[in-house]
């Protein structure tokens, strides 16, 4: 397939407009209120945390998508709405009437997310007052301002956008997030928006959407704490004028990469923002007896804290490896597993091999490092991506309210 990398984000597709502000929420005057908006309806779908303390603006949006449809998206950092009870769900409430209000659009046609610091209540007389302000402001190449406003403690912005020819016509999948701690399968302290021109019934949507999720963001891990925000939420408005994909042909698996291509590098991305990362990880898991067993055994090896920092210190301790493995409940034979660090292999059939320390050391130092492990039991493989454990994590979240 012929991917094009195109500019823009949540506007590189037709029909989009985006803005983000600074409206007082963040001590620090930065961007911290963003707004993504569909010049015509749009088809929606949504995935969410599986935490069960769930902030605000995830019941409210799970709300606002049970018709499979939706417009707009009003997102603040700085605070996350969470664990705030009855007025939590009334301030996120708030903030789809106001914002829909002023773009002539139904309460429920507009999702709502937010992110930040858990169990303070919004500064809502600061929002209301933002909201009015960023609907005047949206715009066709706004997409990295909104990319700018959803960060918390993130170092760089994330956006991404590619066209595929679908139909006979291009179409445009775009994205932003935000993400670097508090980052675990299952998805984590992350937020995502997708746009899309692509025509695409509701139902196909939200299963393109959970298959590249389950691919993407379910395969990252920072520090292995999920939290009570996350949200990935995609608009489909058609604009790009192919045929409405309405079965799984050829067109709907065009699209699915094409959704999946954007996914997997703005996932790439939050982990290699990671709070205090030296290094970024990359674990393969092949010829597992299932896909399954595969995603569980690469999650126990980037969870290790064991694990983390023996590459923080650029130590070959592929010991601590095998033994994160073992503590899974994956059944698999030991003595029949290899384990590579890059090309170089440290232990064929369960047992250690001499090797060059040299070589094992010129590895370690790079920033990205991938592992490979053969179970030599079947033929699902699956990769999935995390980071090392530093001094500057500890520092970082040790005064993350300051």
């Amino acid at each position: 397939m012929k991917f094009r990398k195109v500019q823009g984000g949540v506007t590189a597709a037709n029909g989009f407009m985006a803005a983000g502000i600074a409206v007082g929420i963040k001590k620090q005057e930065k961007k911290d209120l963003a707004l993504i908006y569909s010049q015509v309806p749009a088809t929606a779908a949504g995935m969410f945390t599986k935490n069960r303390f769930q902030a605000a603006p995830v019941i409210v949006s799970r709300e606002h998508l049970a018709d499979g449809r939706a417009q707009a998206i009003i997102v603040n950092s700085g605070n996350a709405n969470a664990c705030t009870g009855e007025t939590g769900l009334k301030d996120a409430k708030r903030m789809a009437e106001l914002a829909g209000e002023l773009l002539g659009l139904l309460p429920q046609d507009v999702l709502v997310a937010s992110t930040g610091v858990i169990g303070q209540y919004l500064p809502m007389a600061k929002l209301e007052s933002g909201i009015r302000d960023i609907a005047g402001q949206l715009k066709v190449d706004g997409g990295p301002l909104a990319a700018e406003a959803i960060m918390t403690t993130d170092l760089t912005a994330k956006i991404t956008a590619y066209a595929l020819e679908i139909g006979g016509q291009t179409v445009t999948v775009g994205g932003i997030a935000k993400g670097s701690g508090m980052i675990h399968p299952n998805m984590a302290t992350m937020l995502a928006f997708i746009t899309t021109d692509c025509a695409i019934v509701p139902s196909l949507l939200q299963k393109a959407l959970q298959y590249t999720v389950d691919r993407s963001y379910n395969l990252i891990t920072v520090d292995g704490d999920t939290s009570t925000n996350d949200s990935v939420v995609v608009l489909a408005n058609g604009m790009a004028g192919n045929p409405i994909i309405s079965e799984e042909n050829e067109d709907y698996h065009r699209f699915l990469m094409l959704l999946q291509r954007v996914n997997t590098e703005l996932s790439q991305k939050i982990v290699r923002d990671g709070e205090g990362a030296t290094k970024f990880i990359e674990v393969t898991v092949k010829n597992a007896a299932s896909e399954l067993d595969g995603k569980k055994l690469a999650r126990g090896i980037l969870t290790s804290n064991l694990v983390k920092t023996a590459f923080f210190g650029e130590d070959a301790n592929w010991g601590r490896i095998v033994s994160a493995m073992g503590q899974t409940d994956v059944e698999f034979y030991p003595e029949w597993v290899d384990v590579f660090l890059g090309n170089l292999q440290v232990a064929q059939a369960g047992q250690g091999l001499p090797f060059n320390e040299e070589e094992a050391a010129e590895i370690l130092k790079q920033r990205d490092i991938r592992i490979t492990i053969d179970l030599h039991m079947g033929k699902a493989k699956v990769t999935a991506w995390g980071t090392d454990l530093s001094y500057d994590y500890v520092k970082i979240n040790a005064s993350y309210r300051s």
